[in-house]
Formats: structure tokens, sequence, C-alpha cells
């Protein structure tokens, strides 16, 4: 690995001590060439790249920030991308498994081949507006139809493979890949899915009927939803929880499987269960305040 690519969280200038000191150990240890944006190119005076360019150029990507920056990240990506090496800054930590007091170690494990990766599926989404392509995205997370807070309950005619599923009338619809399966998903009842699996959930949020409860389908299915409630003018459809549109009635939302995967770099000191037990608190006992 020549070419080592660094994406900083913006604006967070704890990231960007990281990013300086990380940069140059890679410099005058490892003689390596760096590739990163303005925030972290002007003190290291380096020529600045886009994330496109890094990540398209770089042999490996590592991201100093929260989940949150590195599926910005993933939204870039439109082929198979190098390796992601995400380093957690924030709170969560899903996706940046990878702890500060382990970064150099791993880089270090990283340079001489010693690493494993977690191939993670993409879907790629689709927005039609009287017949007409109008956006396409891919997300990592998750793609979610929701209505606002004083909008009444939504229509969403949901269609796989040209067969019906139901006309859902919910507050909306949550499509998850596996690794977003921790995520929004969870919140509305969906499942934990192991994140390397290819699979898709589609989990309907607060239905008015108890009985639609979330789904498991495989990924070669191509699913269309379409808002047909005619009397909705609050409805939105967000892409890893970054990306906004506002939808109009009768647009249709097509989800398939990317052509295309993520690919991150696993922490070598803790297995994927392990993050659900300490970040979803696992086996801990709750006790009342006043015990």
């Amino acid at each position: 690995m020549q070419n080592i690519g660094i994406i900083i969280k913006r604006n967070n200038q704890r990231a960007l001590e990281i990013g300086i000191k990380l940069s140059n150990w890679l410099i005058n240890k490892c003689d390596k060439f760096i590739l990163c944006e303005n925030d972290l190119a002007v003190p290291l005076k380096l020529s600045a790249c886009t994330k496109v360019e890094i990540t398209t150029a770089a042999d490996l990507v590592v991201v100093l920030g929260g989940d949150g920056t590195l599926l910005s990240i993933a939204r870039h990506i439109k082929e198979n991308s190098r390796p992601i090496l995400g380093v957690n800054l924030g709170s969560l930590g899903f996706l940046t498994a990878i702890t500060l007091d382990e970064l150099f170690q791993v880089m270090g494990e990283v340079l001489e081949g010693n690493f494993s990766l977690s191939p993670r599926m993409v879907l790629s989404v689709s927005l039609f507006r009287n017949n007409e392509k109008i956006s396409g995205h891919n997300v990592l997370n998750d793609v979610v139809i929701n209505k606002g807070a004083m909008a009444r309950i939504i229509d969403l005619k949901t269609v796989i493979d040209n067969k019906l599923v139901n006309t859902f009338k919910a507050d909306g619809l949550i499509f998850s890949t596996p690794t977003g399966s921790t995520g929004y998903s969870l919140s509305a009842g969906g499942p934990i899915v192991y994140p390397t699996l290819n699979s898709i959930i589609v989990a309907p949020i607060c239905p008015h009927t108890l009985s639609n409860r979330p789904l498991i389908v495989p990924p070669e299915v191509t699913i269309e939803t379409t808002l047909t409630s005619t009397d909705s003018d609050d409805v939105f459809l967000t892409l890893d929880g970054q990306t906004g549109f506002s939808l109009q009635p009768m647009d249709r939302i097509v989800i398939t499987k990317s052509a295309h995967s993520i690919k991150l770099v696993t922490s070598p000191s803790k297995t994927y269960f392990e993050v659900l037990r300490n970040k979803l608190k696992w086996g801990e006992r709750y006790q009342n305040s006043g015990e």
C-alpha cells in the first residue's frame, strides 16, 4: 500500500490533530503518499483531493470520525472500493470499530498485510417522478420514507419483483442493509442481521395494522414503493440519514442491491458480537436510581 487516503470529520479539531499525527507517522516511518481533503491538506502542505479522488486512487482509506463520517464516504463510492479503516472518534462506532488507542498498531499490521476485511452490501436507490428518474444514489445503511410530524399516516404501495406485498399504512418504511440493521430499523422493531450477509430488511414505521411486521428478503429482488397517498405533502425520502428529498404523491422509489460492495477493515481485538454487547449494553443489569 503506497497511497493512503485520510478523511477526517469536518470542523473537528480532535480529528484534525489525529490526522496530522497519523500522516506524519506514515510519511516519516513508512514513506507513504498521503491523499487528503483540504482541511488536512493545508496544515500538511499537501495538494487537496476530493472524496471521489481519494476513494478511487488510494490503496487504503482511513476515516477519522464517527459512523456518519464513514457513511458520507460510502455515498461517493461508485465501484468496488479499496479497504476502509474506520477509526471511532464518536459515540456509536458500529462501522468505525477501530479505537483510537489501537490505531497505530492496527495501521502497522495493515501495512504489512495482516488484516481482515468485512464485505458490506450496498443498496442502489432511484427516485422516479412521472416515470422519469430524477435521482440515484448508493447507501450503506438504510433508505427511509417517512412523514413529517404533523402529517397523516401515509399509504406506501410496495411491490417486490412485480408482485404486490402490501400497501403499508404507516408513518413510513425503512429499507435496510444488514449493516444498517442496528440503526433506525432496529428502533422500528427490525432484527439484527449479521453484517456480512446479503439481504434487505423491510421495516414499517408505526404501522396502522399490528400484523405488518418487518420482512427479510433476498438481495436479488427489485423493490418498488409508490407513495399512493394523494393528500400527503409532508413526506420525505432520506438516504443514510444524511441526504433527503421531499416526495410528491405517486413518486416511486426503486431499490436493488448495488453492483459493488464496501470493504471495512475489522478490528483485530474485538468481534462483531463484542461490539453489539458494548454498544447495546447486552448482559448489563439496570437498576432504578433509588436502589
